[in-house]
């Protein structure tokens, strides 16, 4: 049964992209935009108000939105008083660029590396456009576009386009976007028919999260309320290094197939290896009710999917319950990641030069205990599965071949729509 949620949330006033899925298939946009005059900054979020939707749509079936999103140098260019600047989240006042040793962007992660302006105090304003078709997203494009021309102290000053490959899957070859929470309140149906909503405090500030209290939140209230965190990670995928790792570690194209699913914890298709441990089901992967219905109480030692794969480790769910009663609900959080650039082509095994990868999207009211909890302790660290030198084998902190590496991560906070 779901939890009674104790404040009705008020959809009016949070921004779509906050609770609702992308459409699918989807082409999207991502805009980064300096603030070079302050009253121009101003008047551009006067514009932007009706640009932005509201989640007030009970089919969640959007066909384009747009949402937009404040660095804390963008408020504090916006001329929002330090008072207020002083009550955000410390991470979030940072920046990520700060705190990468601590995040583990290292090495050809470091910031220094990082692709200009992503990371930089420059970044201001963040405008991400998501549409069905090429036709609506560049409409709604335009209306964003409209919005700050004209006015001589705002500048675009990075671009990105983003979409749904072809095939539905990840430049990586592996179905995209399964495994997502429900949010107490709202009507959006999580895809886990075995995981109780989650309380909308863990995304939305304002509300109770799962400790059953209200969160600290930027003051005054109507600067916090309603509005998220986001964290936006460009993510270069070296498709090819990730393809010569399994081949020099496999006997066949079969092996090689299991070897990449055992990596992640599903099969290419998005059926998970926990309800189909020893064949690809494509039927079911391709089946958004019962690919992501599956617990992992019945495999603790990982005999069916791996404990280090990268979809376990991102979400253990149930497997933790009896190691110490950790509350995975504490570090569940909503991805709006999309891939960019092309698929490298089936069967090749040297990277062409052409950058292609994933922009990740993180959705929440709790920077630390979120994001930079499951970056540090579940993905980066194998500590918690009984592995300590071990790392997630997509994404963790080493410098395995099939490491994807973060490009640019600079630390956005949507408030209030």
């Amino acid at each position: 049964m779901a939890a009674v949620l104790e404040v009705p949330l008020e959809l009016d006033h949070i921004q779509s992209g906050a609770l609702h899925e992308r459409p699918s298939p989807y082409v999207g946009r991502y805009l980064l935009l300096r603030i070079d005059d302050r009253a121009a900054g101003r008047e551009l979020v006067r514009r932007l108000h009706p640009v932005v939707d509201a989640s007030r749509d009970p089919t969640a079936a959007r066909d384009a939105w747009a949402t937009v999103a404040f660095t804390y140098r963008g408020l504090e260019r916006l001329g929002v008083p330090q008072e207020s600047l002083d009550s955000f989240a410390p991470e979030f006042r940072q920046g990520m660029a700060a705190r990468a040793a601590e995040l583990g962007d290292v090495g050809a992660s470091d910031p220094a590396n990082w692709e200009a302006p992503l990371g930089t105090p420059d970044v201001h304003i963040a405008i991400s456009v998501i549409s069905a078709d090429s036709e609506r997203l560049n409409t709604l494009s335009e209306r964003a576009r409209r919005a700050h021309a004209e006015l001589p102290g705002i500048e675009v000053i990075w671009r990105q386009d983003c979409y749904q490959l072809p095939t539905g899957r990840t430049s990586f070859g592996f179905k995209d976007g399964i495994g997502q929470p429900a949010i107490d309140g709202s009507t959006r149906r999580g895809s886990n028919p075995h995981e109780r909503p989650i309380k909308a405090g863990e995304f939305l500030l304002g509300y109770p999260d799962e400790t059953g209290e209200v969160p600290p939140m930027p003051t005054p209230d109507v600067l916090g309320r309603n509005g998220t965190y986001i964290v936006f990670r460009k993510l270069h995928t070296n498709v090819a290094a990730y393809r010569q790792y399994l081949r020099a570690n496999a006997t066949d194209r079969a092996q090689e197939a299991q070897l990449g699913a055992k990596m992640v914890g599903r099969w290419q298709s998005g059926a998970p290896l926990s309800l189909a441990a020893d064949a690809d089901d494509r039927e079911l992967g391709a089946d958004p009710d019962r690919n992501d219905a599956y617990l992992y109480g019945d495999d603790l030692k990982g005999f069916k999917c791996p404990v280090g794969a990268h979809a376990r480790r991102a979400n253990p769910r149930d497997s933790l319950d009896g190691d110490g009663n950790v509350n995975v609900r504490l570090h569940r959080m909503i991805r709006r990641s999309t891939s960019y650039g092309p698929m490298l082509p089936e069967g090749v095994l040297e990277d062409d030069g052409i950058d292609r990868g994933i922009v990740f999207v993180f959705v929440g009211a709790h920077l630390k205990r979120q994001f930079e909890f499951v970056k540090t302790q579940w993905l980066d660290d194998g500590v918690f599965i009984g592995a300590p030198e071990e790392s997630d084998p997509l994404v963790g902190r080493s410098d395995g071949p099939a490491r994807s590496r973060s490009r640019s991560t600079p630390s956005v906070g949507a408030c209030r729509g």
